[in-house]
């Protein structure tokens, strides 16, 4: 059975260019409830823990310098099928193929500044979750 959370984190592209209202105002509408959030930067030494499953490949280290050059909105949702449903909200990691009206088609500029993180795995977010977010942050 699918769970019912999912963790995203809005990327430094995206705050940057102040579009977290609007990507959260879309999250909301999608029928996901914002459990927990905040606004922090991550140190390249974090962004490295985070992203460490990437650590063999040949981006890993400009992930990991793209990922703390500014603040990022992590946040945990909660939806019925939550993974699956945020996949499709954001659309494909290469905002050229995702499909319109999409997060990723609205607001990345790039497939490495593709304006959100989203989990691939109910496993994988419930991870995601952790690393950001202690019990006493989530509702």
């Amino acid at each position: 059975m699918a769970g019912n959370r999912t963790f995203t984190m809005i990327k430094p592209d995206a705050v940057s260019a102040a579009n977290s209202g609007a990507i959260m105002k879309m999250i909301e509408e999608a029928g996901f409830r914002i459990v927990a959030v905040k606004k922090t930067q991550l140190s390249e030494e974090r962004a490295g823990e985070f992203y460490a499953v990437h650590s063999q490949r040949s981006f890993f280290k400009e992930l990991c310098t793209y990922m703390s050059s500014g603040a990022i909105i992590p946040m945990i949702l909660e939806k019925d099928n939550a993974v699956e449903d945020f996949r499709k909200l954001i659309g494909a990691t290469d905002p050229k193929k995702a499909e319109p009206g999409t997060i990723r088609n609205l607001f990345a500029k790039s497939i490495e500044a593709n304006a959100i993180h989203g989990s691939d795995s109910d496993e994988n977010a419930a991870l995601e979750c952790s690393f950001f977010f202690s019990n006493l942050e989530r509702f």
